[in-house]
């Protein structure tokens, strides 16, 4: 970490959301639960849909249906238990789930640096927005783009060089922050620096082997592009 540091504060920082910033798994899975027993089958654990995060909802719940990361499953069966799925999420949004240490004191103190933050998700625009709310991180993000917002999502770097593009920064001024190998692989591919979490969900992946620039285990951190900009 400190040697990125070193390589000077990014203007732009954008975020992962679920595994980064927050602990989403607990009503993702319980709204996984809840569509499963509709179908009449067996729930899975908060570890198992844990490592089926990261590639949107529609993923997620075809990985929860085949019980693997596949996600093989009939269309017809997709298409029926999705609808169950969005409608158990958006009831149950932010009951349990929770931000991780120090996202939201180092959100602030990067914000008022002047640094340009913005929010790249996979996560479906109808959650991202209300979720963000009620976690009162709405307010620090200058831009959030959600897995719908563009016609590609993470690992394409599209999303990445959008939002650059949106502020007129350069890929080689901006930083991505995230926890999943999607994450990285946006940023390589966009011209980004990269930091991976290692307290996510990085599924099967080993983030030491992901070529992140850092990794760190505090979202904290990163207030060292702080001291450095000082």
């Amino acid at each position: 970490m400190q040697a990125l540091i070193k390589q000077g504060t990014p203007k732009l920082m954008a975020f992962d959301l679920d595994g980064t910033l927050v602990d989403s798994v607990p009503d993702l899975a319980n709204a996984v639960n809840a569509t499963l027993a509709d179908l009449k089958l067996q729930p899975h654990d908060q570890n198992q849909v844990r490592g089926w995060i990261g590639n949107g909802a529609q993923v997620l719940i075809k990985r929860a249906l085949s019980g693997d990361l596949k996600g093989d499953v009939p269309t017809e069966l997709f298409e029926k238990v999705y609808p169950s799925f969005l409608t158990y999420y958006a009831e149950h949004l932010c009951i349990d789930s929770t931000l991780y240490s120090g996202v939201k004191e180092t959100l602030q103190a990067l914000q008022q640096s002047g640094i340009t933050l913005a929010c790249i998700t996979n996560k479906p625009s109808q959650f991202t927005a209300p979720l963000l709310e009620k976690l009162g991180l709405a307010s620090f993000f200058d831009y959030v783009a959600s897995g719908d917002t563009f016609i590609e999502k993470k690992p394409h770097p599209m999303p990445l060089l959008s939002v650059a593009e949106h502020f007129d920064i350069q890929p080689g001024e901006s930083l991505m922050v995230g926890d999943s190998i999607n994450d990285i692989q946006a940023a390589k591919s966009a011209g980004f620096k990269s930091v991976c979490v290692d307290y996510g969900y990085a599924g099967e992946h080993d983030i030491y082997t992901m070529c992140a620039d850092a990794v760190i285990s505090q979202f904290s951190q990163l207030n060292g592009f702080l001291q450095k900009a000082a």
